[in-house]
Order: C-alpha cells, then sequence, then structure tokens
C-alpha cells in the first residue's frame, strides 16, 4: 500500500501542467545533418534513430557510467522498428532540435529495441504500469536515476498539450524540476517501484508445496471446465475472438478451446475457435492479396487492422489453423496456411536461412498505405475480370476505410458461388489468378519498412509452424524448410566453441553477425522447435540437442527455491534484477513452453527429474491458470496433458515413417510420438520389435497396449 501511495502523489505532482513556449520541429541543418552512436548498431529501430539530434546512447556501460559521473537521470525510451507511435513521436519529438538539446543537456538519453533486449523491456514496462496505474505500451519512455531505478514514465507523449496528457516538452521540464528538487524522493521512489515489481513478478506463484503428492491430486476435469468457462465468458458469438475491440488473435487460447473440444467434444469450444479464425482469415486483419496475418484489429469485425505484420503472430496463427485442418478438413484453412507460408518465403525469408522479425505498419509515412486500394485501380488492372473480384472483396466506390478498400470476405466461396450462380471452382481459380495481378502491381509499391533482424525465439516459432504444417497438409518443402531453419539457428546462434556440451545461444543475428547473450524464450522455444522437427523427420540427433539445450537451461536459468526459471541467465550482469516472466503473450512465456518441454522430454528421455518439475511447475502456477486463464493459455494446455495423461505412441519397422506421417496428421494434442525401421536406445522404442513388420505400440507410462499394424487399430487404442 506504501508504494502504490507515495507512486500516486507523485504522478500527481508530475502530471501537473507546466506553462511553456512550444517549439515547432525544425531540421534547419537539413535531414541526416546529425548522427549519433545508435549508427554502430544492427538493430533496424535503433538505426531509424542514429541520425536524431538527440544524442543516444545504446543500453550499455557507457551510457549508464556517465549518468552517474556527471549525476544526471537516465532517459531510457524503448520501442520497435514496426511500431507506429514510435515512428509518430520520433518524427515530432525526436527530431526537433530544440527539444534535442533539452534532452541532451539534462539527460543521458538512451534509445533500446525491445526486441533486441526484452529483458530490460519487461522491467521497465512493469514499472510504468506500477508509475500510471495500469498504461503500458510502446514507445515506453521511462526516467531512472543513475543507479537505473524508474521514478517516472508514460508512453506517447506528443509535441504539444492534449486532453490529459502534458507535452514531451512539459514532461522533460517537469521531471528535471522534479528530480532536482526532490533527489531524495525520486530515489526512495525508484527504491520502491523496483520492490514492487519483483513482487508483481512473484505474485502468481502458489505457496510451498512440499506435500505435493503428484498432479492428480492438484487438477481434475473440474479444471480444465473452469478454465474454459472463463475463457467462454469472453466470446464474440457474432464476430469471434474475444471481448471487443482493439481485437488481438489470442491464438494460445483458441488453440486451448481446440484441446478442449478433443478432451470434452465441447461442439461449443470448436466452433468458437472455427468462427474466430474463419473471421480472421476472411477479415481485413488478412493479407488477402499476398497472404499473412496484421498484428490486430482496431474494431471488432476484423476488418481495419494495424498494419504491422510480426512473425511469432503469424507463426502461432499458421499453427492454430494446422490443427483446426487436422480435425476439420476444411480448405480455407488449408489455403489460410498455404497463403501465409508463401508470404513468409517470398518476404520473410532471408538468403541465409532465417527469417525476419517484422514488417512496418507505415509505408511513405502512412499507416496501411501499402495495402488498400482504390475501385477503379482494380478494374484498370483486372478489366473485365474485376466484377466477381469487387464483389467477392466488398470493394466500392468510396471505399470502407479512410476513403480506401481494405479487402475483406463476407462470406466464404461456395456460398458466394451459389448466390451469383456460378461453378466454386471456376470461381475459386478467377480470385486467385486476379490476386496473383493484384499483387504483383502491389510490389511495384514503395513497401513498409522490414526489420531484418533474427530473433532466435521467433525463428524456433516459426520452425514449429512448418513442421505442425507439414503434419497437417504433407507439403514436403514445409519438411525442407523447417530441417534447414533448424540447422541454419543451431549454426548460427551457437557460442563458440561449438560442441556436444556448449550449448549457450545468442539471441538475435543479423548480416553474419550473432550478438545478446540468449533468453529464457529461445532456449525454450528452441528447444521445442527441435522436438517438433524430430516429430516428422524422425532424426533422434535433434532430441539429443533438445535435452542438451535443456540441462544448460536448468544450469543457467533455473531457480531451485521453486522450480521456476528467470528470464535471463545467471552470469548476466548489465540489469538490476532478474525477474521471472509467466505470462502468455503474443509470444508464450518461456516458463510455460519449459513446463511442456519437460513434460515432453521426462517421457522421450525417461528423465523422472524432468516429469516432476514440469509438474510442479504446473501446481506452482495453478491460481493463475484456473482464475486467469486468458493469460495463461499454454499453462493451461500443458496442464491438460496431466488430467488426461500423454499417449506415448512408438511406431517400429519398415514402413514406420509412412505410419507416423498417417498418425501426425490427425489431431491428437496429448501425444508423442517416437518412430525407428531399426532399433533404438529411447525408452520408448527401445526392445520393440518389428523390424519384418510395422508395428504400432499405444503406451501410457511405458506400459503398453499389445502393438497393432495398421494406423485405424492404433487410433482405436487411443480412444478407448
Amino acid at each position: 500500500m506504501r508504494v502504490i501511495i507515495l507512486v500516486n502523489v507523485v504522478y500527481l505532482l508530475l502530471s501537473t501542467s507546466f506553462s511553456c513556449n512550444m517549439t515547432k520541429p525544425t531540421h534547419e541543418d537539413g535531414d541526416h545533418a546529425y548522427t549519433n552512436r545508435l549508427i554502430d548498431e544492427s538493430s533496424p529501430y535503433l538505426l531509424q534513430h542514429a541520425h536524431n539530434p538527440v544524442d543516444w546512447y545504446p543500453w550499455g556501460d557507457e551510457a549508464l557510467n556517465k549518468a552517474k559521473e556527471e549525476d544526471k537521470p537516465l532517459l531510457v525510451s524503448i520501442g520497435y522498428s514496426s511500431c507506429h507511435w514510435c515512428h509518430v513521436m520520433e518524427h515530432e519529438s525526436f527530431e526537433d532540435t530544440a527539444i534535442a538539446r533539452l534532452m541532451n543537456e539534462n539527460f543521458i538519453c538512451i534509445k533500446i529495441d525491445r526486441e533486441e533486449r526484452p529483458d530490460i523491456d519487461h522491467i521497465y514496462m512493469d514499472a510504468v504500469q506500477i508509475l500510471t496505474r495500469g498504461s503500458g505500451g510502446w514507445p515506453l519512455n521511462i526516467f531512472l536515476t543513475p543507479n537505473t531505478n524508474p521514478f517516472h514514465g508514460g508512453t506517447y507523449f506528443p509535441p504539444k498539450p492534449s486532453v490529459n496528457r502534458q507535452s514531451w516538452k512539459q514532461t522533460l521540464e517537469a521531471v528535471l524540476k522534479y528530480y532536482r528538487n526532490n533527489r531524495e524522493q525520486a530515489e526512495q521512489r525508484g527504491e520502491e517501484v523496483m520492490k514492487a515489481v519483483l513482487e508483481q513478478s512473484t505474485n502468481f506463484i502458489a505457496a510451498d508445496i512440499d506435500d505435493f503428492l503428484g498432479i492428480t491430486s492438484y487438477f481434475d476435469t473440474k479444471s480444465l471446465d473452469s478454465v474454459y468457462t472463463a475463457m467462454a465468458a469472453r466470446f464474440d458469438k457474432r464476430q469471434g475472438g474475444f471481448g471487443r475491440q482493439p481485437k488481438f488473435p489470442n491464438s494460445f487460447n483458441l488453440q486451448y478451446l481446440l484441446n478442449y473440444y478433443y478432451f470434452s467434444n465441447s461442439q461449443p469450444a470448436l466452433e468458437h475457435a472455427e468462427l474466430s479464425m474463419k473471421k480472421m482469415i476472411m477479415g481485413g486483419i488478412y493479407d488477402q492479396i499476398g497472404g499473412g496475418f496484421c498484428r490486430y484489429s482496431t474494431d471488432a469485425k476484423w476488418l481495419v487492422p494495424h498494419f504491422e505484420k510480426m512473425l511469432y503472430d503469424n507463426a502461432n496463427l499458421v499453427m492454430l489453423m494446422s490443427d483446426l485442418y487436422k480435425i476439420t478438413r476444411d480448405d480455407i484453412y488449408k489455403e489460410g496456411i498455404v497463403q501465409t507460408l508463401d508470404w513468409v518465403k517470398r518476404e520473410m525469408t532471408a538468403d541465409e536461412g532465417g527469417f525476419y522479425s517484422a514488417m512496418d505498419a507505415d509505408s511513405e509515412g502512412e499507416e496501411g498505405k501499402y495495402y488498400v486500394w482504390e475501385k477503379s485501380e482494380i478494374e484498370t488492372i483486372l478489366g473485365e475480370n474485376s466484377e466477381w473480384f469487387l464483389d467477392y472483396y466488398g470493394v466500392k466506390e468510396g471505399g470502407n476505410w479512410e476513403g480506401h478498400n481494405i479487402l475483406n470476405r463476407k462470406i466464404e466461396y461456395a456460398e458466394f458461388a451459389e448466390k451469383n450462380n456460378i461453378d466454386v471452382e471456376e470461381l475459386k481459380k478467377s480470385l486467385q489468378e486476379s490476386r496473383k495481378k493484384l499483387l504483383k502491381e502491389r510490389e511495384k509499391r514503395i513497401p513498409p519498412g522490414l526489420d531484418d533482424k533474427t530473433l532466435l525465439g521467433w525463428n524456433a516459432l516459426m520452425v514449429s509452424a512448418y513442421a505442425r504444417a507439414y503434419e497437417a497438409i504433407g507439403r514436403p518443402e514445409y519438411l525442407v524448410i523447417a530441417e534447414r531453419t533448424a540447422g541454419f539457428l543451431l549454426k548460427e546462434f551457437r557460442v563458440e566453441p561449438k560442441s556436444k556440451t556448449n550449448f549457450q545461444l545468442y539471441h538475435t543475428y543479423k548480416e553474419g553477425v550473432a550478438k545478446i547473450n540468449a533468453f529464457l524464450d529461445d532456449y525454450a522455444l528452441l528447444a521445442n522447435a527441435l522436438i517438433d522437427v524430430y516429430e516428422i523427420n524422425y532424426d533422434e540427433d535433434l532430441l539429443i540437442l533438445a535435452d542438451g539445450l535443456i540441462k544448460h537451461t536448468l544450469a543457467n536459468f533455473n531457480d531451485e527455491a521453486d522450480g521456476l526459471f528467470f528470464f535471463t541467465p545467471v552470469k548476466q550482469n548489465d540489469i538490476s534484477t532478474r525477474k521471472k516472466e509467466f505470462y502468455d503473450n503474443v509470444v508464450p512465456s518461456g516458463n510455460s513452453v519449459m513446463a511442456r518441454n519437460l513434460q515432453r522430454m521426462g517421457i522421450i528421455m525417461g528423465n523422472a527429474e524432468y516429469s516432476e518439475q514440469s509438474q510442479k511447475m504446473i501446481v506452482k502456477l495453478k491460481r493463475a491458470i484456473i482464475e486467469y486463464p486468458g493469460s495463461f493459455a499454454i499453462w493451461a494446455s500443458t496442464m491438460t496433458n496431466y488430467v488426461y495423461p500423454i499417449q506415448e505412441i512408438a511406431v517400429v519397422g519398415k514402413k514406420s515413417s509412412d505410419y507416423a506421417i498417417e498418425i501426425t496428421s490427425l489431431f491428437i494434442p496429448n501425444r508423442i510420438i517416437m518412430v525407428t525401421k531399426d532399433k533404438s536406445d529411447f525408452p520408448l522404442l527401445k526392445g520393440k520389435d518389428g523390424i519384418d513388420e510395422t508395428l504400432i505400440y499405444i503406451c501410457r507410462n511405458y506400459a503398453c497396449k499389445l502393438p497393432v499394424n495398421n494406423v485405424n487399430d492404433a487410433i482405436g487404442l487411443i480412444n478407448n
């Protein structure tokens, strides 16, 4: 309570309006006349600010030591390259020479790419939310004492005062006045906020569980029902998704609905997952011409997106569409998978083999300009073939958004064909040809900015997406890409010397250089991806590598006091505190992925310690999973595999890979599959014969039913 009271009092002090003369942005010396220290960085976001008149530093000893030597507050500004409001604030304030002078003379100014340094972003995002009683987002602008404790902050600040919001200049002057006149209070406030940040990161952890008797004593089907009920309370039953606008894909929540449907046969769970995914595929949030999903929808109908495209969103949605296709065999999901991965291959794949991070929302200084159309423009390009296209994609004179058209689909192909008395296959062919023509024409436009850094964790997510897509629709190309990218990550992100015992990784890579020590998410998601690739190519070396990554993570990130994992490794020393992250946000929590990895690898490696730690992690987060499932959906899905134990599937013999492909094309969310044509020392395969005849074993806790020699019988054993 004392922390909150102190925070609120000073927040009100700093929110007081200051009378000041406003200056207009100026570039008297010409654009790019300035060059600051960011010019030597590789991050596209930092390079965007390399010619600001602000004397930006990257995060590091030089800036931190200078703040102490000159006894100046630190001004830390955090964003990312595809962030629209980051661009806006840069143009309005950071390119203004008078504002830059005020910043340079009174603060040590640091720019951070949140995607390069999520550890710093996590700490100060939590701090700003504490300081502002809940507000957060990017750009994130926070003021620190020289010992890096936060005492004031916010997100976007306008160049001129607006309703309930100070200008950036007013904020700088107010913070400076407060810091100089209330130094002790600023120091105390910073310490209190950092204490609250650490307390906040452990709020969800359950009390001591020394009486732990096994996972089944803590969870049952009622726990799963509670998670579903909480999610269902937020269903938008007309437009899909959860809640009102803005609408995010929430793919992890929809994934839980599919798992819940599988075990409970809840048709409403499946129906809502289908409604949500179809509305997204048919909406403006989906790039109807080039494939791929935008970040989120600003409206409830999925029509008007925030136009940036992120690698992780598309990886998560490809995995969701793959599972929906396995369940329904509805071609709308297959088309979505193919078009999205075509976009990834065409626009997001580096020559070396990794994937880029993001595409900007803006082109030519306008959000969405690259993606929208005029009716006359389409008519000119398509000619006499435009009629069906214009009708199907809702194109009209005057547009449907700010005078332009965002392409979207109101109905599916079959319904449109029936209404217009045309052949559905002819319609599909015509629309496909039209999309190709428009895509070719669109490529002549100035494209949005590309964030061409390669991030380990996000790339691992896309590797898993390719693996899941291969399972669902069987395109050989997807297997090749998954294998190639996994190999690229293992080669380029490993810290020297690369050996069977050194699994230390880097976080980011660009132009042949990998740097920044990897974080928990990187290790967890790469290990998960290697297991996923094993389940489509059966290369046992991948499991050995995944096990090495897990052992390294346990040695360098694990908190033995509670069995959970810190976000940063034990030897990292350029931040003031080590936090634990638990939320499954747009990227899964490293902790939830590790709980799943330990669950799977405990069975694969026959390692009881892995299995026990996974179970205890789930129990530790029990309250959060049940009470806040929207933020803990991957945790909830892993919990499901303890209520309904994992099906251990061993396929051995000459046709084992053919049988395995058939099995993995089916939706079985609680399965592990291991495959060998000969013999194997892995516990699930050891001692099982089937060399002359292909046999399938269905087991639980290594107790196997009598083997069968065809997939239909194996599925029967799984279902009984």
